[in-house]
């Protein structure tokens, strides 16, 4: 896979959206922001070490908004040549005149605008072949498949390549762009005991082809998480204290970007509705946000409306320290722009010191939730209740897996009944946090 043309292609997509915002001035719009973003990359995936599908996909698109008095029109175009950028920009400002007006549109403030672009270490092109690609998938295959021997099946590997460039510019004199890569490899294994089936997977991901964890890792990991869940088994309905795994801990904490995103608040359809410098978590929590961490999966100078990003804490010492909001949200609530237009950078939770299997001693008797199923969060009211499987837990030690059960709470509760954070944290999304103990949650089973 030839990544290394994608970074020279940027100054040409610079070009492009120049192009397009110039147009756009000569219509008389009272502003406008282009994006244009392209990928290109290479996925393999495999079963039972048989390659079954090669991709290789190269794409992208300009999309351009223009504000006319407080209308607003959109449009996207995947022709990046002169004539087929005017008409987009064309279609958008026609379709602005047919819009009703709202007060609170229009472009990010001037002043909030980026003007440091540090390099971040986001881009690591490297040739790899499908064969390369292949080889690796085929490997995790193998080591999931001499681990256990009740894992006598994979449910298939994938391997993946990815690099992409994007750019954005506005009325405004913004214009920037940059370059990312992203690898991953991943596995799923299927176990089979006593009649009984289960399955589980691990992957890795990394901007550096090299950083990736070795293939047999994943494989024989996926491969031991499916091993442990077989023979899982009902318990009696109860109150236990509960140890969320780090994958299923990062979910637990997504749940509070969306009540505390400017979009749910001036809906109200947050639980966290007037919640600022409020107790929400004990005292001795915190959450830092770091969007210049270098090298990290959701690191950015700058959103996705070009306001520069910065390191601030959205959790002290347990207080709701700031909402999340967009130019629109922000002006909609009478709040600063925080600069969350495209999601969030780099969650770091605080930790209390123990790793996961200490917690798991210090839990005593209690569940260790490793999956969760179903859409029973409700982000208006903050009650939570999902199928979950995991293990049931005895003085400190694991005793059997456990299946079809339901965990249940309210997330104002939960917060604040958080009693430990495992240090060892996942850093493979944008919330990275270790295992989250809560001190009890009732369990629907038997």
């Amino acid at each position: 896979m030839s990544s290394p043309s994608i970074d020279i292609e940027l100054d040409s997509l610079k070009d492009a959206v120049s192009m397009a915002l110039e147009y756009a001035k000569t219509l008389g719009t009272s502003g406008a922001e282009v994006a244009i973003s392209k990928q290109q990359g290479l996925s393999v995936s495999t079963r039972m070490k048989e390659v079954e599908t090669v991709e290789f996909n190269k794409d992208g698109a300009l999309g351009i908004t223009v504000f006319r008095d407080g209308c607003k029109g959109s449009s996207s175009t995947s022709d990046l040549s002169k004539a087929a950028i005017e008409q987009a920009v064309k279609a958008a400002n026609d379709i602005a005149r047919f819009t009703s007006a709202d007060e609170f549109n229009g472009l990010a403030d001037k002043s909030l605008m980026a003007t440091q672009f540090p390099d971040l270490d986001l881009y690591h092109p490297q040739d790899i072949s499908p064969e390369e690609l292949t080889r690796l998938a085929i490997l995790a295959e193998e080591a999931a498949l001499d681990t256990d021997k009740r894992v006598q099946t994979s449910d298939g590997a994938s391997a993946n390549a990815h690099t992409s460039v994007k750019v954005y510019g506005n009325s405004h004199g913004f214009l920037n762009g940059f370059c990312s890569s992203r690898y991953s490899l991943s596995c799923v294994a299927i176990g089979e005991h006593e009649g009984g089936m289960q399955r589980d997977y691990d992957y890795t991901v990394a901007r550096k082809f090299n950083e990736m964890c070795a293939p047999e890792l994943i494989g024989r990991k996926a491969a031991e998480k499916t091993a442990g869940r077989l023979g899982g088994r009902k318990i009696a309905t109860t109150q236990l204290p509960v140890l969320f795994s780090p994958e299923i801990a990062t979910g637990l904490m997504g749940h509070l970007v969306g009540a505390i995103s400017g979009g749910s608040l001036y809906r109200k359809s947050s639980f966290l509705l007037d919640a600022i410098d409020t107790q929400v978590f004990p005292d001795w929590f915190s959450i830092h946000e770091d969007p210049l961490l270098v090298g990290a999966l959701a690191s950015a100078a700058y959103d996705s409306e070009g306001v520069a990003t910065k390191a601030r804490d959205i959790i002290d010492n347990g207080r709701l320290a700031t909402y999340l909001t967009t130019s629109y949200s922000a002006r909609k609530l009478g709040i600063a722009n925080t600069g969350h237009a495209g999601g969030i950078y780099n969650w770091t939770l605080s930790t209390t010191g123990q790793t996961f299997d200490q917690l798991v001693k210090e839990m005593g008797t209690g569940l260790i939730v490793t999956e969760v199923m179903g859409q029973g969060v409700n982000t208006v009211t903050g009650d939570y209740s999902r199928g979950a499987a995991g293990f049931y837990v005895e003085n400190g030690v694991i005793l059997y897996p456990v299946e079809e059960i339901t965990i249940a709470g309210n997330l104002k509760d939960m917060y604040k009944n958080i009693v430990a954070v495992a240090k060892d944290r996942d850093l493979r999304s944008s919330i990275r946090t270790g295992g989250i103990l809560m001190d009890k949650m009732k369990i629907a089973g038997n």
